[in-house]
């Protein structure tokens, strides 16, 4: 899910950088340093939207850097468990398969893959239905629902599931040709 929040980093910047232009130096190393990110309160930073406020600097002693509180509205996105999420499938093998929704990676293990399903090994790996109507295979577009995440410093992992209704292939990558 996304999320449209206000976040505070202390930046620090080279005396070479000050001037008339100091609050563009500042705005360009926050968007360079934080955009792309993940932090595990939060999640993964998508984009900053805009800068509330940058406050008085204060200079470290020794160094000449001098350090800016900033304070940031940024949007993130932060899975939760029992969100669906549409997926493209990145890998695929006998133990499952794992797919990406933006910056998070999702594993759907064989058993949360429908009974029907079966492994078919070869040069294009995939998940097939006994009569061949539905493929999962590399680069195909998954709806799949959350069972689970966890949180690291800078990370977060998921389990999915594709084993409920409404759930599974969105489109097949293997059917356009």
């Amino acid at each position: 899910m996304f999320f449209h929040i206000v976040l505070e980093r202390n930046m620090q910047l080279h005396p070479r950088h000050f001037g008339p232009h100091l609050r563009d130096k500042l705005v360009a190393k926050l968007m360079k340093d934080v955009e792309g990110t993940c932090s595990g309160r939060h999640g993964f930073v998508v984009a900053i939207t805009g800068v509330e406020d940058v406050g008085k600097g204060l200079i470290r002693e020794g160094t000449g850097f001098v350090t800016f509180p900033v304070k940031y509205q940024c949007v993130v996105f932060r899975p939760f468990k029992g969100e669906i999420l549409e997926a493209v499938v990145t890998m695929v093998n006998k133990m499952g398969f794992f797919a990406e929704a933006g910056p998070v990676q999702i594993f759907v293990s064989n058993h949360l893959i429908p009974d029907d399903m079966e492994f078919q090994s070869g040069d294009v790996p995939n998940y097939t239905t006994s009569d061949g109507s539905v493929k999962i295979q590399k680069e195909s577009e998954v709806r799949l629902k959350i069972i689970g995440t966890r949180v690291d410093a800078t990370e977060i992992f998921c389990i999915g599931t594709i084993k409920d209704d409404y759930l599974g292939i969105i489109s097949d990558p293997g059917a356009a040709s």
